[in-house]
Order: C-alpha cells, then structure tokens, then sequence
C-alpha cells in the first residue's frame, strides 16, 4: 500500500519535471526533495526561507540534509512580515500568501514551471488556514495527491535509512504566542533559545509557549515525569530564566499540536 502511493509520488513528480521544492528542513518536505532528486529527467531546487520566527536549527539541518544529498538548495532572506507582526488569528494564511508568492516569483524569475510544497494527506484533517492560501496560488502538494501521511513518510524515510524519519514536528515560533499579541524579534529569540536548549538536554519536540514572562513548557508524553523527578528541572529553570522568562511553569497536559488553536473558539 505504501509503495503503491510511492509510486504514485514518482509519477507526479515525473509529470511536473521543473518545480521548486518549499524545503523547511522537516519530514515532510525533506522526503518529498529526496524523493525528487532521485527522478530522472527532472529539475528541481529546495529553497529554504528563512525569517526571524523560523527555529535557526530548522535552517541548518535543511542546509545539512541537501549537502550530504548532493541537493540543489538556496537560502531565502525574507523580513518579518508587518501584517503578521500582532499574530492575528489568520497568520497562518498571510504567512503562506507571503512566503509562497516569494517563491513563486524565484520560480519565474529561474525558469522552473511550479512550486510545491510538503502538504501531506493528514494535513487536512487539522487546522490548517495555510492551505486556502496554497490552492490560492496554485500551490501543488504531490504527497497529498499521492494520499501519502505522516505514518507513511515515517516509514519510507526508515525504510531509506534516512534519520530524518524520526524527526519530531516543528513549527514556526509564532505558534509559541498567544494570537493578537504584538510579536517582537527578541520574544523569538528567547523562545528559539529556550527551546534549543531543551532539545540539547534530550527533550526533543518540547515547546516553550510563552505568556508574557511565563515560559510554558509542554512536553512530548514520558518527559513530564522525568522533568519533575530529575535534578534537569532546576536546571531548566535556571537556563530559562537567564534566558529572560521570570517563571516557568510546566504544562500537565503536555504537548498538542495547535494547542493553541483553542484560543480561536473564543475570539
């Protein structure tokens, strides 16, 4: 089954011949450069944008990856975009317009014929604004029209013997702060630091959601109890408030993907 959607994958790819990959340096978008790379008859190039809301350790392991794969890669400076600088509920949907039309243009501008990015098939069962912008612009996802998921790319980066399969999700850090909060470089900054930091103390995929001069720490499901019982929880709290926060608390629940799109309900 998973091979039949692999398949079909190569064959699209096949098809659009000369694309722009939207390479975040993540699972979905890593596999799906991969994957075009090794198409003949093909021209494609990965292009990473890198912004001040962007983890800078999301831009070296894109970097790292398409060096070690021979890839075709380049590196896009973009500023903070002002219509999203108070994080309005829709950010989402401005952030891609924005960014997209960037590549549509370095698309145009290079002579390949479409953009695509690494949408996949459980993508649209979540929330997801971004993706009216993409269909907007005419924005192709080849892993979505192949019905390819999450689970599935997993798999076949293993199977590949990729180590990006293991991976855990990233985001922006804009989804670290409250919606209509004015968003400024330095609270990126501290989150970016926070959040490296706990991945370099082995807590990989935690998120730091910060309110105000609160860090909220959620953490992937096995973490919560090591935190609380190991002497790394003074030493969290005192790398965190160095950093900048004044209290750091932990979040019993844990980390959810669009933990935050709860606040929508009440807009």
């Amino acid at each position: 089954m998973v091979d039949n959607k692999k398949e079909k994958l190569d064959a699209i790819l096949e098809e659009l011949r000369s694309f722009v990959v939207a390479f975040s340096g993540g699972v979905d978008s890593s596999f799906l450069l991969y994957r075009a790379q090794s198409i003949k008859n093909t021209d494609v190039i990965g292009v990473t944008i890198r912004t001040p809301y962007i983890p800078e350790i999301e831009i070296r392991e894109a970097i790292e990856f398409a060096g070690s794969h021979g890839i075709n890669h380049r590196i896009i400076d973009l500023s903070f975009p002002e219509s999203i600088r108070n994080n309005p509920s829709d950010r989402c949907y401005i952030c891609k317009k924005t960014l997209f039309s960037e590549l549509l243009g370095f698309a145009a501008n290079n002579g390949f014929s479409y953009v695509v990015d690494g949408t996949n098939a459980d993508d649209t069962n979540a929330y997801r604004p971004g993706l009216k912008a993409l269909i907007e612009l005419g924005i192709r996802s080849p892993l979505l029209e192949a019905g390819l998921t999450k689970k599935d790319i997993r798999e076949l980066l293993r199977k590949e013997g990729l180590p990006v399969g293991d991976k855990p999700a990233m985001a922006c850090l804009l989804t670290r702060i409250p919606y209509n909060t004015t968003v400024t470089e330095g609270m990126l900054k501290m989150i970016g630091q926070a959040e490296y930091f706990l991945l370099e103390s082995g807590y990989p995929g935690t998120r730091v959601r910060m309110h105000g001069d609160l860090a909220r720490i959620e953490c992937l499901p096995g973490y919560l109890e090591r935190i609380i019982q190991s002497p790394d929880k003074e030493l969290i709290i005192y790398n965190l408030k160095k950093i900048g926060f004044r209290y750091v608390s932990l979040d019993l629940e844990g980390y959810r993907s669009g933990s935050a799109d709860q606040e929508i309900d009440h807009l």
